[in-house]
């Protein structure tokens, strides 16, 4: 984002001391200003979950742009630029439309109380409202029932990703009060479509959308998919590899397909999975930072870092047993490290722990040594752990995980 903006969200910031507090009527009020921008979109798909929503977006809007649909997508946080929050019409929004997007939602609001996430949503809604496209992908920011994008009337679907436990001071404690929280974007009459999940997380989202009148899609009962390959009651499709790597991602695919098939909006081009991009999801690097490592090495770029995610990149991880796999970690504070790490650590042929200067809400090194139970080495930093890799053994892989707000900070260094 242009540095034009910077003093804009530094005084809307200061309205409201949190970024999210799970309220509506601040949002609600200030929409009502704008001229309620939320109820002019095209149609929705309203998309929840711990792991996998962003994913499931990039999917959703790949195969959409496959058939040649014109797209807004709304998605968080940013890894680089303040704009990737933002894509309309297929575009990342230009710092001049969201510069003065940003400024005109100020002045309207005119120093009432407001979070900075509730502002960012009215941005998106006013934006996508003034351009015209055939679909509209809105992303969560966190849980479901009470943020900010549920303020929208009833989309043509929703769909809800892998639930795991993460923000628990905020969302609950278990599996079963965070899903509770997630189910909230249900609504009656609307289709929503949700993939593998833990037993206690379906039975909760199964009697929440019979409780509101939501038919239900559900991986294993009412749709499959395997590699290459997708069905449900319409019938079968045959896929293509996925854009995105990682056996977990066909989970997310097929959400993604569910949902627009349950959605009654026009058929698509499901092929279009191939064409999903996502940043920082098992995305291999070949930059500034590859180039610190031998030639026939491997540089891997992943944000995960919550203990859904920490097993599926476990997962990845035991198709990689061809080479040693060396797995760099820096941790956000206030994050269950140890859960993250339990299914990684068996899988490491090292485990280096790093703390990046510009890395927002950053754990300690000696924090993230603790959490691995003492078996990572002190990087302390990116570029001291590539170095430090043991180049003894032929080809490798490497592998950095633990936070996105890290991932922005190795993606700005690849560049």
């Amino acid at each position: 984002m242009s540095d034009n903006t910077d003093p804009v969200l530094a005084r809307l910031t200061s309205l409201h001391p949190r970024l999210m507090d799970l309220s509506l009527d601040r949002l609600r009020t200030l929409l009502d200003r704008l001229g309620n921008p939320e109820r002019r979109l095209p149609p929705v798909i309203h998309v929840a979950g711990t792991n996998g929503k962003g994913s499931t977006c990039a999917f959703l809007r790949a195969i959409a742009e496959a058939s040649g649909w014109r797209v807004h997508v709304f998605t968080s946080p940013h890894l680089v630029r303040f704009n990737e929050r933002f894509r309309v019409a297929g575009e990342i929004v230009s710092d001049a439309v969201l510069n003065a997007t940003m400024a005109h939602i100020e002045a309207v609001n005119d120093g009432d109380a407001i979070t900075l996430f509730e502002v960012i949503t009215a941005a998106a809604f006013h934006m996508f409202a003034a351009e015209p496209a055939d679909l509209c992908v809105l992303e969560v920011g966190l849980g479901g029932r009470g943020d900010a994008t549920n303020v929208i009337p009833p989309p043509a679907a929703t769909a809800i990703a892998s639930i795991s436990l993460d923000h628990k001071e905020l969302l609950g404690e278990t599996l079963a009060l965070i899903a509770a929280e997630k189910a909230g974007i249900m609504k009656p009459g609307v289709p929503v479509a949700t993939g593998a999940q833990p037993a206690e997380v379906t039975e909760v989202l199964l009697a929440h959308a019979a409780e509101v009148g939501a038919p239900m899609w559900l991986r294993g009962r009412d749709w499959w998919i395997e590699p290459g390959r997708y069905r449900d009651a319409h019938g079968t499709l045959d896929l293509p590899p996925l854009g995105l790597p990682g056996a977990h991602q066909w989970d997310n695919a097929g959400i993604a397909i569910a949902a627009l098939r349950a959605s009654g909006l026009p058929a698509c081009d499901a092929t279009g999975v191939a064409l999903a991009e996502w940043p920082a999801r098992m995305q291999r690097l070949h930059g500034a930072l590859a180039a610190m490592l031998p030639p026939d090495w491997e540089l891997w770029l992943d944000g995960g870092h919550n203990p859904g995610a920490g097993a599926a990149l476990a997962e990845h991880l035991r198709g990689w047993r061809d080479r040693p796999v060396h797995v760099i970690v820096g941790l956000n504070q206030n994050k269950d490290g140890a859960g993250f790490l339990a299914p990684i650590l068996p899988l490491a042929t090292t485990l280096w722990a790093i703390a990046e200067p510009g890395q927002h809400a950053a754990m300690p090194v000696e924090g993230v040594i603790a959490a691995s139970g003492g078996v990572a080495r002190p990087g302390p930093g990116l570029a001291d752990a590539l170095r430090a890799l043991p180049r003894d053994g032929g080809p490798a892989r490497v592998l950095i995980c633990g936070s996105l707000y890290l991932a922005g900070e190795i993606l700005r260094m690849e560049h």
